[in-house]
């Protein structure tokens, strides 16, 4: 059996070297890592993971909570903390809690005696519970406010506040605000967001939700909304939504642009296609999973929680255009209808 004294021996360190250029290659010089892991590799040696936590105290393993896989945002958002990790020899224990607050603490709580930090990605459990983590072990949370822990809040919010203002700039006066899943304290932020935006500029604002953010619920929303016709623009939660209303409009004999104004407050490349062209926000999801790790690894962490805001940008594609036939003139008036559960 090859040992790690073979490994280093061949590769013409010691011991410990060889150690820490396999348990911790960011501590060791770039041309010994290297040796290294060619003479690993060479003799067939595999570190054993859990010899290293009992020499270093360390496992170089974070857990990473998310709410669902189903939803094509938060993909994009692990690969970046996985990447961001790979670079310093770390890996991820990926852990899914299909939305349930008891699934959330129970899978935390059996990653934390594993890893050596939590990534909440959208949790769904208190602020106390979250908390409650983090005298065991460095957490952060992705896309939610903690109180006393640190934090990235990818700015949908402010994006999607920025799409109703463009909507208004292009002469609508009714529009829809399509929103989130129950119980998402994204969806509350995004929610807030859109009617203020839409009391400063003076538009009828209909919201719509909860509505779960799937191709099927974007249908049915459609649904609604051709029977209706009293619509002049639609802003979508996610990608998903916004195909299936573009996918129900047009079935129904409305067009894109040219009937109603669609949007979104993220791009469809989420889910692996640009058409149709559409107004949306470009969101920079693998930044936030990087910009995590990145507060995961502050060995001198400031007293105060520290947070990073991660910018969205709103491009503005074919799906928008500038209203045409009578508008209704309501100054502002925000109002709330139930919407789809499918």
């Amino acid at each position: 059996m090859v040992t790690l004294a073979d490994v280093a021996r061949a590769a013409g360190v010691s011991k410990a070297t060889a150690s820490r250029a396999l348990s911790r290659p960011d501590m060791v010089a770039a041309n010994t890592r290297e040796r290294v892991l060619a003479a690993a590799g060479a003799m067939g040696f595999e570190f054993n993971a859990n010899a290293r936590a009992l020499t270093t105290g360390r496992t170089s393993l974070i857990g990473v909570l998310v709410p669902s896989l189903a939803n094509p945002f938060f993909a994009p958002i692990v690969t970046g903390v996985q990447r961001a990790l790979s670079q310093h020899g770390d890996n991820i224990l990926l852990a899914v809690s299909e939305g349930s607050q008891s699934s959330e603490h129970e899978l935390a709580g059996k990653l934390a005696s594993r890893v050596d930090g939590l990534v909440f990605i959208a949790p769904v459990s208190p602020d106390s519970a979250i908390r409650a983590f983090t005298s065991k072990l460095p957490v952060v949370t992705v896309d939610r406010t903690v109180p006393a822990v640190p934090g990235v809040l990818i700015d949908t919010p402010g994006g999607v506040a920025d799409i109703v203002t463009h909507l208004a700039g292009l002469g609508h006066r009714a529009i829809t605000y399509v929103g989130g899943p129950d119980g998402s304290w994204m969806a509350e932020q995004r929610n807030s967001a859109v009617e203020k935006a839409a009391r400063r500029s003076g538009v009828d604002l209909t919201v719509l939700g909860p509505v779960a953010p799937r191709i099927d619920a974007g249908l049915a929303v459609a649904e609604r909304i051709a029977a209706e016709r009293n619509v002049q623009a639609v802003v979508a939660y996610s990608s998903y939504l916004l195909l299936g209303l573009h996918l129900g409009l047009r079935d129904a004999g409305i067009r894109v642009p040219e009937d109603i104004s669609l949007a979104a407050s993220d791009d469809l490349t989420a889910i692996s296609t640009d058409r149709p062209d559409t107004t949306a926000l470009r969101v920079p999801l693998e930044e936030a999973g990087s910009a995590a790790v990145r507060l995961l690894q502050e060995t001198n962490p400031p007293k105060r929680a520290r947070r990073v805001r991660i910018a969205t940008e709103l491009i503005v594609g074919g799906s928008t255009a500038r209203a045409t036939g009578p508008q209704p003139r309501t100054g502002g008036r925000v109002g709330q209808r139930p919407g789809n559960r499918p």
